[in-house]
């Protein structure tokens, strides 16, 4: 049998450590310093844009009497970014961006006019006040371009065409 004293000693001892095993729960192992920083983080965004254009086609073949057809410009600039997109007078001979020219065989030509608007009176072209204007949201813009051959016009017959180019001013 143990002596009573003895197990009395041996009882504290093990609540003692028992106790001082759950002080220090949780806490590290050792002591431990700290120290701290900041940085700055930063982005630039630049203004930019892109432009593309669907092909327009004359649907009907021209017969002396007014046709119309359309295309589309896309543009696609950085939000908040303002553009203007211009179109020039075209590839043509003797075009002017008030007098376009569709060029056909032999040197022949064939008169047409670019619209900002489905009514066929604003005629879009290459300088100031006849541009057509926007605001960039980030997104694909869809612009409309209208065309138009006018009536009682006696072209030979055949193919016409013209290349107009678009830019896009940001």
């Amino acid at each position: 049998m143990i002596h009573p004293i003895r197990a009395m000693k041996a009882k504290l001892i093990t609540v003692g450590l028992l106790l001082v095993g759950a002080a220090t729960v949780g806490m590290p192992a050792f002591a431990s310093t700290t120290a701290t920083t900041t940085f700055n983080v930063t982005a630039t965004v630049t203004a930019t844009c892109t432009i593309a254009a669907t092909a327009m086609t004359f649907a009907t073949a021209y017969t002396g009497s007014t046709i119309t057809a359309q295309s589309q410009i896309t543009a696609t600039c950085t939000n908040t970014t303002p553009y203007t997109i211009g179109l020039n007078a075209g590839t043509t001979t003797g075009a002017t961006t008030t007098n376009r020219l569709l060029a056909g065989p032999s040197g022949a030509t064939l008169p047409y006019q670019l619209y900002s608007d489905s009514g066929h009176t604003t005629v879009w072209g290459n300088a100031t006040g006849s541009w057509v204007s926007g605001t960039g949201n980030g997104s694909a813009q869809a612009i409309n371009v209208y065309g138009q051959i006018l009536g009682a016009q006696l072209p030979a017959p055949g193919t016409y065409t013209d290349t107009v180019t678009a830019t896009i001013t940001y």
